[in-house]
């Protein structure tokens, strides 16, 4: 019979090895939130009519600002076209963690948060932020800064939180911003050419035309794509080695930027691997990688490795973001050979074994210094072990 002390250590440290778990991913899905509430089943319904239900579940920190369904029968009244309605609710989605606690304790009584919106890259300027400001009497005001810092919306209750994951927060009114309900087009009006050009893109959209590759691309737009566009300075410092290319290598090379699915920035943080790209055809594989390091993405081909450096545009089912290097494919270029290893100098001092060093700046820092997966297989033996005793 295991001693009471045994027993105590072994439940203890397995509800340690399910927090462990369970920490590693705080998923949370918007819509099932929502449907705990009768109220807000408008709200909901166009979150994922709209798609922003998608993007939400992707974002590891956001905050939604839902309105209730008397507030959704004011905005649909409007007879707003849904992509139109997409921007007005991606208003009311906010990139960072607000819970009613912090709504109350706003540093200075005012702070402007950016919302999905402004993250799209349709907003112009600071349109897509929203101003939060803290009221006499507990109130907190919300209102979008294209509306000359009115506050024509208020905090009525947390529907709720989950520090610092996700906190969903109802609110009274629809923001009222000129420029979310601006007509806006849909995914196969979308002109890309255009919408790049005016991003820093303007070289690569102009052999995109003369390729001809601009239709496959805007033809792809409507059941996802993702494009990664070389900027302006890196394109012309590219242009001599373009030039020596034929008109399908010219054309192969164009597609091998295009993804056709739509990978926000969250995906391809998370899903690194093997891309296809719209140049993929048979055993002409033209892919690459996905790597990322951080809040780093970088896309690496056996010739070159380019960083994302920027969003042009992101509004699903159609993302495009700015690289610092032009994609080239093995099937292309000659891939980047490694330099061979030096010859070892037998005469030269051995170098020193640091192993021992090593070890003990492992035990030095013990638990701190293993990663997640090792953690838990430390956790694992010791549960095993004490079970045991």
């Amino acid at each position: 019979m295991q001693k009471p002390s045994a027993i105590t250590a072994t439940l203890a440290l397995s509800a340690l090895f399910l927090f462990l778990l369970s920490s590693t991913s705080q998923a949370h899905n918007i819509t099932r939130i929502l449907d705990k509430h009768p109220s807000l089943t408008t709200f909901n319904h166009y979150l994922s009519l709209t798609h922003l239900a998608t993007e939400i579940n992707r974002r590891q920190t956001i905050t939604v600002l839902a309105l209730d369904n008397a507030a959704m029968s004011s905005l649909i009244s409007k007879g707003l076209p849904i992509y139109t309605i997409k921007n007005v609710l991606s208003l009311h989605v906010l990139v960072d963690y607000f819970g009613s606690k912090k709504l109350h304790q706003i540093t200075h009584g005012t702070t402007l948060a950016s919302s999905m919106f402004q993250a799209t890259g349709v907003a112009a300027g600071t349109s897509g932020y929203v101003n939060i400001t803290n009221l006499k009497g507990g109130k907190v005001g919300f209102g979008a800064e294209d509306n000359d810092g009115k506050l024509n919306s208020f905090y009525v209750k947390s529907v709720l939180e989950m520090p610092y994951n996700i906190s969903v927060m109802q609110i009274s009114q629809v923001l009222t911003s000129a420029e979310a309900e601006a007509p806006t087009a849909g995914p196969s009006q979308l002109n890309l050419t255009a919408i790049v050009s005016k991003q820093g893109c303007k070289a690569f959209a102009d052999l995109l035309k003369a390729s001809g590759a601009d239709s496959t691309f805007e033809t792809n737009i409507d059941g996802g794509l993702t494009v990664f566009c070389p900027t302006d300075s890196v394109v012309n410092a590219f242009l001599p080695k373009y030039k020596k290319l034929t008109a399908s290598q010219k054309l192969s090379l164009l597609l091998y930027h295009g993804v056709p699915v739509y990978q926000s920035l969250q995906d391809l943080k998370s899903n690194n691997g093997l891309v296809n790209t719209l140049a993929t055809d048979k055993a002409k594989k033209f892919d690459f990688t996905v790597q990322s390091d951080g809040e780093v993405v970088n896309l690496e081909t056996e010739v070159v490795t380019a960083k994302i450096t920027g969003t042009v545009i992101d509004q699903e089912p159609l993302v495009v973001y700015k690289v610092n290097k032009v994609l080239q494919p093995t099937e292309l270029f000659k891939a980047t050979v490694a330099p061979a290893p030096k010859e070892v100098d037998d005469s030269a001092e051995a170098p020193s074994d640091d192993s021992e060093d090593q070890t003990a700046d492992s035990e030095k820092n013990g638990v701190a210094g293993l990663d997640g997966g090792r953690l838990v297989a430390v956790v694992l033996s010791f549960c095993v072990g004490v079970l045991l005793l």
